[in-house]
């Protein structure tokens, strides 16, 4: 795709990830954020991470000399193509920097929230000028690396937007999802959700560490979802009726008490179990070694996955 300009607006976690994925894609970024040492702490996270984006593939027009930092939001959004919102998870905030942004941005641009949990009809509420450009184009952690981005649109959304942003996203290597339709926490987030809370009642009735619960899904039920997902994985499941047999073999079980998706409160003593938890697992290894840990493994895995092909999804990225 012909170099483009992206405005990255908060960079945190999730900002920066999409900084080093626009730039590792051979895009100009202006980055915005009030922090002053925001441009520091980016290039620090930059330059960690950019043998791990060649590896990966990069653009030949990929240059860390393609990143601009600014603290005038207008400078940051008024020529960009792509303006990627990033700012915390306070309705407040996100209304009042999307109004903002909305005011200054050129004609043509697309305006894409990364919120985890806002719906884009909630945030269009902010726009006084072009609502109908506003999505929700919600990434996953790293954002550099790991390829699923739900693309969400409201009811003031025109879909030729999100037409437009579906194929901008696949040029970054990306596996857009376009959303048949809006809802709080979108997908992927929902079900992390369900199990998270499920997680933290094992934990707190003390019926598993935080170690074996990750172990329970890494060589379990992580292994097949990492190919074809749940459904998929319970269609197998029920041989070769599939999930015909699968329903009537373990249907009856959903009357059972086995899940309590309500969470637990959040006591001192459950905060401590999984604080403790965590840092036992981890050890002496610093997060860095870690994450670069977690970056290898995803991109052997990444590789894997395309090699085998993951039909349901390939499937949901070309017609979508």
């Amino acid at each position: 795709m012909q170099q483009k300009t992206m405005a990255v607006i908060g960079t945190g976690v999730i900002g920066n990830g999409w900084i080093a994925r626009f730039l590792a894609g051979g895009h100009k970024v202006i980055a915005f954020d009030m922090d002053p040492n925001a441009e520091q702490k980016t290039s620090a996270f930059l330059e960690n991470i950019w043998a791990t984006l060649e590896s990966y593939g990069m653009d030949e027009n990929g240059s860390l000399e393609n990143l601009h930092f600014t603290q005038d939001l207008k400078t940051a959004v008024e020529q960009a193509d792509l303006i990627q919102e990033n700012v915390p998870e306070r309705e407040d905030v996100k209304k009042s920097v999307l109004k903002d942004v909305d005011a200054y941005a050129r004609e043509g641009a697309i305006i894409a929230s990364s919120t985890s949990g806002y719906m884009p009809s909630v945030l269009q509420e902010a726009c006084d000028h072009h609502p109908e450009r506003l999505i929700i184009a919600h990434p996953f952690n790293p954002v550099y690396l790991v390829p699923l981005v739900e693309l969400a649109g409201g009811k003031q959304t025109d879909r030729s937007v999100l037409a437009e942003a579906k194929e901008l996203y696949a040029s970054l290597n990306m596996k857009p999802l376009v959303m048949s339709g809006e809802i709080d926490g979108h997908i992927g987030d929902r079900l992390m959700e369900a199990i998270w809370r499920e997680g933290l009642h094992i934990v707190n009735d003390g019926v598993a560490t935080t170690e074996e619960v990750d172990a329970a899904i890494v060589y379990g039920p992580g292994l097949r979802w990492a190919l074809m997902g749940p459904f998929m994985t319970l269609h197998l499941a029920g041989g070769e009726k599939g999930m015909e047999h699968m329903l009537e073999q373990f249907g009856p079980a959903l009357k059972l008490p086995w899940t309590k998706l309500v969470a637990p409160e959040l006591t001192e003593e459950l905060s401590q179990k999984l604080i403790n938890g965590t840092n036992e697992q981890c050890g002496d290894t610093p997060i860095a070694d870690l994450e670069a840990r977690r970056d290898r493994f995803l991109i052997k895995l990444m590789a894997l996955l395309e090699e085998e092909g993951f039909w349901p999804a390939e499937k949901l990225v070309r017609n979508g």
